[in-house]
């Protein structure tokens, strides 16, 4: 029953992939689409940002979605429309048509990222929600080493529209995987389908504990009045409400995405030059993360989640003094992509894996999607 709870957990965590597929492979295809296109500086910003401000969206009607028809439908939908936007990017014939398709990809990636860890916590038992959680993280960092990779290897045909396209693949397959998981019990129980949420229980609990679990849930569920926004931004809740919010912050204002998003000419600025420095190099950077974004996995449930923040936070403040270092230098090859290296580091272990973790567990059940 556990290793079937896992799978289920897992299976929903991949969807991570394409986020993090979507986040590098615009990085290198940028390299040839200002060629083709002859993009300004102020059109590849917004080429880039096109799928940033589509999220906006997505996760501004997530929650709400995710209410309305439950956790495991908008997961579909959302792979689904990732592999039909990812087409259209590839065949589009001009700027325009290829801002609408990023848009519209935003949109898809902005209702991932809401569902999927509102799924995954309340799928999770909670001595393993913390590692289940930052599985999310592991298959978004898998997704962008994925990117760069195909990358490099259609760099030398300047491949953009299947470096774009290509995502339409993992995409159709991570949608079959979905399609095939129920949904939560909490989201069963909360739309009064107690027999669906038992169903669901029973595939993944003993049966002698999947009464008690349909008690203890409906008991939660009773105890929590509303959920709102303006619930939301009173107590007991506001505490969490502004952590969340602030956390959310942070982890974008840090810079990360400028990191991943141009990359590649990040690196060429630095003197870097040839399709392997400039893709291979960013890619081992994320290979590295890999293995600390596991780590933070296996620890998140054994040490806590404080710890594991702060020390990403403090790696990442080394990481800022070393790439202020370099620019000083006039951006020095080898100590940037230290800084580049220790950054993202840093952001994996800390902020990168556990936004995730904080994201699905301050908020009780009906304030969890919106939150």
């Amino acid at each position: 029953m556990a290793a079937r709870a896992l799978a289920v957990g897992i299976t929903a965590a991949t969807v991570g992939v394409i986020y993090g597929y979507d986040i590098s492979n615009i990085a290198g295809a940028l390299l040839f689409i200002k060629e083709q296109f002859d993009l300004t500086t102020a059109q590849q910003e917004l080429v880039t940002a096109a799928a940033a401000i589509g999220e906006i969206a997505g996760v501004l009607g997530g929650g709400a979605l995710a209410n309305a028809i439950g956790r495991q439908r908008p997961m579909v939908l959302v792979a689904a429309g990732y592999a039909a936007f990812a087409a259209l990017s590839a065949a589009s014939v001009s700027v325009p048509m290829l801002l609408v398709a990023r848009l519209l990809l935003g949109v898809t990636i902005g209702v991932s990222v809401v569902v999927v860890p509102v799924y995954l916590a309340e799928s999770a038992t909670p001595a393993a929600r913390g590692s289940l959680l930052v599985a999310y993280q592991v298959a978004t960092v898998t997704g962008i080493i994925a990117g760069y990779l195909a990358a490099y290897l259609l760099a030398g045909a300047h491949s953009w529209r299947w470096m774009l396209g290509l995502a339409a693949i993992p995409a159709g397959l991570i949608m079959l995987l979905v399609a095939r998981m129920p949904d939560t019990a909490r989201w069963y129980l909360l739309t009064g389908r107690t027999v669906e949420a038992r169903e669901v229980l029973s595939r993944t609990e003993s049966a002698a504990d999947v009464e008690r679990e349909l008690t203890e849930i409906a008991t939660a569920l009773s105890e929590e009045r509303g959920g709102t926004l303006a619930a939301m931004l009173r107590r007991p809740y506001l505490r969490a409400t502004v952590f969340l919010i602030g956390l959310g912050f942070f982890v974008q204002i840090t810079g990360i995405n400028a990191i991943v998003y141009y990359g590649p000419l990040l690196f060429k600025a630095m003197g870097f030059s040839g399709n392997f420095a400039l893709l291979i190099l960013p890619a081992l950077v994320q290979v590295a993360a890999l293995v600390v974004v596991v780590v933070s996995m296996v620890l998140v449930d054994r040490v806590g989640r404080r710890p594991i923040l702060l020390s990403g936070i403090a790696v990442m403040i080394v990481a800022d003094v070393v790439l202020i270092g370099s620019s000083q230098l006039g951006g020095a090859s080898v100590l940037g992509f230290a800084g580049v290296l220790l950054l993202t580091l840093g952001f994996t272990f800390g902020f990168g894996a556990l936004v995730w973790v904080y994201a699905g567990e301050p908020l009780p059940s009906r304030m969890r999607a919106i939150g």
